[in-house]
């Protein structure tokens, strides 16, 4: 049961209509920013479904996934994906020209294009390569950048958004749409650093919750098991929903679990609906002892800031005289502006990374689940965590009388 194989054709094309500016109150032709959880089969929308729409409406696709070598500069992997988009197309003009006898062609000085060095000092620069791509394909084009947010890492990347408005709005017209920009990310609030400020790129855009996975997933896997295995007709849609809906929408982790619970290996002697549910329920738990297990192994001060950053979100600032003043209840110590950024380092060094950092040294915390486990914990009144082994004996926060 693949989920590649699960077509989610009708919200691509209509993307793909509102990215050519034909939906009425769409600003979707500046720019398309989908924010969706990791894991709920945003990547797999991109990639099956949105470029085949967009090649279906004869528009270039470009694709690029900034976490696909996280060692890599973004602006680097944002460059050489157009270069690649573009080299073929080179290659037919100057077939085309030297089947019609023109010794030389001279398409703007795209024939001579080293795609290897676009976005490089001596290279093309990226609007220009995104012209050449237009012009050489007499297409549209759209480039598709998924986890987009990372691109804020470096100044490199910073430098290929900005580049990218650019091209944008060269490129096009009111009546005529010519490179769409599609971002994606698993973090809204890291996206929304692209368009929240006067000195971001794409100021003024809004951040669209890509929908995620819902019951006519459910109803196209349930047929598929009414097929394959007669014996369990029916389906007991219903309850695989909610079992879906435990995995936080995650097909990839209830695919896992659905093919354990269908196994004839399985032990489990009930509904397999049922064995769903307690799958589901089993990795709620796992997941919420992963992370209290994550923040357990921290040192006080690393916990202190950690804490502070899922409290304050986007309005977090590691040094201020109340994130200080907060660093210093929690620890019992007086907490210096370089002790707090060693700790904000250590943090970002770990593997797999608790704190994410821009170019511009905004930090937030790298996966966003972590914000739900905290708010859960919080409304429950079972927060901060505390080992049972060592009682971290954190302190109350004292409300700044002054």
């Amino acid at each position: 049961m693949s989920l590649v194989s699960f077509p989610r054709t009708a919200l691509a094309d209509e993307l793909v209509s509102t990215l050519q500016g034909k939906a009425v109150f769409s600003d979707a032709h500046n720019g398309l920013f989908l924010a969706a959880p990791r894991r709920t089969g945003k990547t797999t929308f991109l990639r099956g479904d949105l470029l085949p729409a967009l090649e279906r409406a004869g528009i270039v696709p470009v694709y690029v996934d900034l976490w696909a070598d996280l060692a890599r500069d973004p602006g680097a992997l944002i460059a050489e994906a157009i270069g690649r988009a573009l080299q073929p197309h080179l290659g037919r003009v100057a077939r085309l020209a030297k089947e019609a006898g023109v010794e030389k062609l001279n398409l703007a000085g795209w024939l001579q294009v080293d795609t290897s060095r676009i976005g490089k000092i001596d290279g093309l620069t990226l609007v220009d390569a995104l012209r050449a791509l237009h012009e050489t394909a007499e297409k549209p084009v759209a480039l598709v950048i998924d986890e987009a947010q990372h691109a804020l890492t470096s100044e490199a990347g910073e430098n290929a958004m900005t580049a990218l408005k650019s091209a944008r709005d060269q490129l096009n017209a009111p009546a005529a749409v010519n490179l769409m920009l599609v971002m994606s990310g698993s973090d809204r609030d890291k996206l929304l650093r692209l368009v929240n400020s006067n000195g971001a790129p794409f100021y003024g855009s809004q951040i669209q919750r890509m929908p995620l996975l819902d019951q006519a997933f459910i109803d196209f896997i349930a047929e598929r098991i009414e097929t394959q295995r007669p014996d369990l007709r029916p389906v007991d849609r219903g309850a695989l929903y909610r079992a879906f809906e435990g995995f936080g929408n995650r097909p990839q982790f209830f695919m896992e679990a659905l093919g354990q619970a269908l196994s004839p290996l399985s032990q489990y002697e009930g509904r397999f609906e049922l064995a769903m549910l307690e799958a589901a329920l089993q990795r709620q738990r796992d997941d919420q002892l992963q992370m209290e297990s994550d923040f357990l192994g921290l040192r006080p001060l690393e916990q202190a800031v950690l804490w502070r950053m899922l409290e304050q979100g986007p309005r977090f600032r590691p040094y201020d005289a109340e994130a200080l003043k907060f660093y210093r209840a929690q620890t019992g110590e007086t907490v210096s502006s370089a002790k707090a950024q060693k700790a904000l380092e250590s943090l970002r060094e770990r593997m797999p990374a608790l704190v994410w950092k821009s170019a511009r040294g905004e930090y937030a915390v790298e996966d966003a689940a972590m914000h739900r486990w905290f708010e859960e914990r919080k409304a429950a009144g079972d927060w901060p965590p505390r080992s049972p082994q060592n009682d971290l004996s954190f302190g109350e926060v004292v409300a700044d009388k002054n």
